[in-house]
């Protein structure tokens, strides 16, 4: 059989596509070059990559020119465009428009913005004309993908699925002492930035402590230019690896993400497989897919510190079995998307 190779023409490359990829890889007679961004110095995650994928830095194709004569060279059977960002992506993709299938992806929701009105007018010129398909997280993104004039059958959805064996092998590895004795500890995990909500979460939490003293915890992993507040209930960790993970998913128990402005957040995706409550903001993408009000968390209005202290209060008043029930029932919602779904996204259009 003919082997089929894919090109990922790619931003910042994050573990949770990493682990789509390698499992695309195992597939037989399926060959994957990714050329990609440098790191976010924010997010310096220090990736295993796979030998069977073949890596190129962005830098190394000094004009729009060479990366075409790459691309070209590895007669690809269906290219991925990460976004309409990158001039010299989009020079690659419209030249192979008409010859293989040329997917876009993004995560921007529709919100009828000035921007978006002036997108929809140019589309045809500037997006359906680079592109034969669109690949989207959800539902709410496949809403801007049909507003650009993607007909149904050229969109494909669940392009972001969390790393799932990894996080629910936690979730497996630490049912039994969650269920025993839960731990009462809230996590938030990503950067640290204004529109992350995080300062909201943090006066919520000690607004709560002061309110009804009890014994929760909040526990923070990240970085950025916000000042870590200073608590006795309130660490911080800083970056932490994928890979070191385990011990605060054994230790915390409730994931918390008060973003003002997420148009996805596979973050979401990651604590439900690991088997979270979850609690976010009604501006987090993926709580559309992830989270159920009152059956696995709470969707509560991004700018309302009351409302978070709210449902920060209900888990903190929830006993042990219930929680837990929570957490069961994020698993299962998680298991909409995973990367054995993903791959049969994209063999879908080959």
């Amino acid at each position: 059989m003919e082997k089929k190779r894919i090109v990922f023409l790619y931003t910042e490359i994050a573990t949770y596509f990493l682990a789509c990829i390698e499992k695309l890889a195992q597939q037989p007679n399926v060959d994957i070059t990714v050329i990609r961004w440098p790191l976010n110095k924010e997010a310096p995650f220090d990736f295993s990559l796979s030998e069977q994928i073949s890596f190129y830095d962005r830098g190394d194709f000094k004009s729009n020119e060479k990366l075409l004569e790459f691309v070209t060279q590895l007669n690809p059977s269906v290219l991925y465009c990460s976004g309409w960002i990158d001039k010299g992506y989009l020079h690659v993709c419209k030249q192979f428009r008409s010859r293989i299938p040329v997917i876009v992806g993004f995560d921007n929701q529709w919100s009828g913005s000035l921007k978006q009105q002036i997108a929809r007018i140019v589309s045809p010129f500037k997006i359906l004309n680079h592109f034969s398909h669109c690949w989207v997280p959800g539902t709410l993104q496949e809403v801007y993908a049909q507003k650009l004039g993607f007909k149904k059958e050229q969109i494909l959805t669940g392009f972001y699925s969390c790393d799932f064996d990894f996080f629910y092998k936690q979730y497996l590895a630490n049912k039994e002492a969650k269920n025993s004795s839960f731990p009462k500890r809230f996590i938030y995990v990503g950067r640290y930035y204004e529109f992350k909500g995080i300062r909201n979460l943090w006066n919520a939490f000690i607004e709560l402590q002061e309110e009804f003293p009890n014994e929760w915890e909040l526990w923070c992993l990240g970085t950025g230019d916000l000042q870590p507040i200073d608590h006795p209930k309130i660490k911080h960790f800083g970056f932490v690896q994928p890979s070191a993970l385990n011990y605060y998913l054994k230790n915390t128990g409730v994931f918390v993400l008060p973003s003002f402005f997420e148009p996805w957040g596979v973050v979401v995706h990651e604590y439900a497989a690991a088997g979270f409550p979850l609690i976010c903001s009604d501006k987090v993408g993926a709580s559309s897919t992830f989270v159920e009000n009152n059956y696995n968390g709470y969707i509560y209005k991004s700018d309302s510190v009351f409302e978070l202290k709210q449902t920060m209060l209900k888990m903190i008043h929830s006993d042990t079995l219930s929680l837990n029930e929570m957490a069961d029932r994020s698993v299962e919602k998680a298991k909409q998307i995973t990367p054995e779904i993903w791959i049969q996204k994209i063999v879908s259009v080959l």
